[in-house]
């Protein structure tokens, strides 16, 4: 056991507490990383509130960066002193995996909520008992964590890890929702519901695929703006106006062909499925707890032949998927670090303050 330290969510809806804790040994598939920075996410916070049962005490965080100071005796894709991204965890054996979809793992529910391994085992044990580790397999808000090898994604030790953090979960989720699942053609028609990080990512990925009309729908004029300056052709208020009659009046009446809502709100989703065009394709990303039921028009949306799609972490093949879209960012393509703003790790509470309250995009807590 090592001695390190982590920021642990208690309770519902209540601030994490800086807490010393133990980690054992790194599993023989296991890599232990040294953190240097982590994204916080809307996820980190609904699991700290409970939303889907992850046993607490935990350490939560999952779009962590690092550097590799040990390696379990069957890992052979990274080495000691490798800088590292780190994104969700799967099994890489169950038949999804197998066709390429971790994101769909037939065991993610328990790899990356659970709290613990396979085994039953915890990395982290405190003066309190066990605390929950493995938290979409890495638990980033620790100095140090043992994360599956599978998780990883080997960087270059000139990539700043201070801002590439965040494309482990949120920015490759708004991005590969769009391009990898639905993939629009150049010309189209999407709107994106919520502009926050993962919406604005969406935004960003609908530019690359050369999407000709691009809807921002959201209720905080800042974030409409910086929807437009990302790329954006159209916003909307949905505060100010109908969100329908305003698609359907920027689309000359006919919907958007494609649509993402970001926000897992059953009236918005709502609203994201009467707005499409005949065959469109929409496609939820934003978490709700477990319970929420939405609504669909089937009645006049059976004749338009509609296609409507949940999308777990942007339907991505990480170790793929992310060096595209930091390759996409040295290349000027895609400007996601302007919706970063960074923290001190011990102002980790503000930064989650600041995200629930929209006035930080994707807040990046620095070790």
């Amino acid at each position: 056991m090592t001695k390190t330290f982590a920021w642990v969510a208690t309770a519902p809806h209540t601030p994490l507490e800086r807490r010393e804790l133990q980690i054992d040994e790194p599993h023989t598939d296991e890599v232990r990383v040294r953190m240097v920075a982590s994204g916080v996410c809307h996820t980190d916070a609904i699991v700290r509130d409970q939303w889907y049962p992850t046993p607490l005490p935990a350490v939560l965080g999952h779009e962590g960066a690092g550097v590799v100071e040990a390696v379990g005796a069957s890992v052979t894709n990274v080495a000691p002193g490798d800088h590292v991204l780190l994104s969700f965890s799967s099994c890489g054996l169950c038949d999804l995996c197998q066709r390429g979809k971790p994101a769909y793992c037939r065991d993610f529910f328990g790899r990356n909520f659970g709290g613990r391994r396979g085994d039953g085992s915890s990395s982290y044990v405190g003066d309190e008992g066990v605390v929950s580790s493995h938290f979409f397999g890495q638990s980033s808000f620790a100095e140090l964590a043992n994360v599956p090898a599978r998780c990883l994604v080997k960087v270059p030790e000139s990539a700043p890890l201070e801002m590439l953090a965040p494309l482990g979960c949120g920015i490759q989720t708004g991005t590969g929702a769009v391009l990898n699942r639905l993939d629009p053609e150049a010309g189209s028609s999407i709107a994106i519901f919520g502009a926050g990080a993962v919406g604005d990512s969406a935004i960003l990925g609908a530019v690359i695929a050369g999407c000709s009309t691009i809807i921002a729908v959201d209720v905080i004029p800042e974030r409409l703006k910086l929807a437009r300056e990302l790329g954006a052709t159209h916003t909307v208020n949905s505060r100010e106006v109908d969100t329908l009659e305003a698609i359907h009046g920027i689309t000359g009446g006919l919907g958007v062909q494609y649509a993402v809502d970001t926000t897992g709100i059953p009236s918005v989703f709502r609203v994201m499925t009467d707005a499409l065009s005949t065959l469109g394709h929409g496609v939820l990303v934003g978490a709700a707890a477990l319970g929420v039921e939405a609504t669909i028009d089937i009645g006049s949306r059976l004749p338009v032949g509609i296609t409507v799609s949940t999308v777990v972490e942007g339907d991505s093949v990480p170790a793929s998927f992310i060096p595209l879209l930091i390759e996409m960012y040295q290349q000027g393509r895609f400007p996601f670090d302007r919706l970063i703003r960074q923290y001190p790790l011990d102002e980790i509470n503000q930064a989650f303050a600041d995200s629930e309250a929209g006035t930080t995009l994707k807040p990046v807590v620095v070790f």
